[in-house]
């Protein structure tokens, strides 16, 4: 098994590019489905296994050591804190954690154009990223109450549950769609390829050729960065 490398894929959109990407950069794909029923795909003669898994679920897969190494959104990775080894920024997968507001506070509230988000303190923040949101506040010194949601953040401010949200944006048009507009940006989030800590060191050679054909790709196809 020492040889062998296992590697997590998530599931979705993501999923589709992450595997293209792998084909790209020589490992072996074909009947690979991140999409599919079947969560295992074995390559014994080239010694890779993939495991399709939930998107959230990668960090986790990494960081307990059931895969060597994985692909997942930095959003994901950092609203889960796993302790893994992040290797490289593969560029795609583009998106970005915003705060938004409804375009009435905005334009209520808003001084020269700019919005006055610090004299927000104490108020109320909806957010699937609870992690993320209470860090971010944190560090401009305010104090806030977080509201965990699962799905259709952009409701909570719409109907009065929070007074923004925290959320993250592609193209900016669900915000559109649902009468809220950015108000301040947390940071741009892209694929990572992130490694057991334990797994880089016993596989150290296996996962450095991995990562060197992908830096390699990258380097020889820069629009495939953001």
């Amino acid at each position: 098994m020492e040889n062998r490398l296992t590697i997590a894929l998530p599931k979705g959109r993501l999923g589709n590019e992450v595997l293209e990407f792998m084909k790209q950069s020589g490992l072996p794909t074909e009947g690979v489905d991140p999409n599919a029923r079947t969560l295992m795909f074995d390559f014994a003669q080239e010694g890779v296994t993939y495991l399709i898994c939930k998107p959230t679920d990668v960090p986790t897969f990494v960081e307990y050591g059931v895969a060597d190494i994985g692909v997942v959104g930095k959003d994901t990775l950092e609203e889960s804190g796993a302790d893994v080894f992040e290797l490289a920024d593969l560029g795609f997968g583009y998106c970005r954690f915003a705060v938004a507001v409804t375009e009435e506070l905005r334009d209520k509230c808003s001084v020269d154009g700019k919005f006055p988000l610090t004299d927000f303190t104490q108020h109320r923040v909806a957010t699937k990223f609870t992690h993320v949101a209470d860090r971010y506040f944190k560090s401009l010194g305010m104090q806030m109450e977080i509201i965990k949601l699962h799905g259709n953040v952009e409701l909570a401010a719409r109907i009065g549950l929070s007074d923004m949200i925290v959320d993250i944006v592609s193209t900016g048009t669900t915000l559109r769609e649902n009468g809220l507009v950015e108000v301040a940006q947390i940071f741009p989030a892209t694929a990572r390829l992130v490694a057991n800590r334990v797994s880089y060191r016993m596989k150290n050679e296996k996962i450095v050729a991995v990562v060197d054909r992908m830096k390699s790709l990258l380097a020889d196809n820069p629009e495939t960065e953001k």
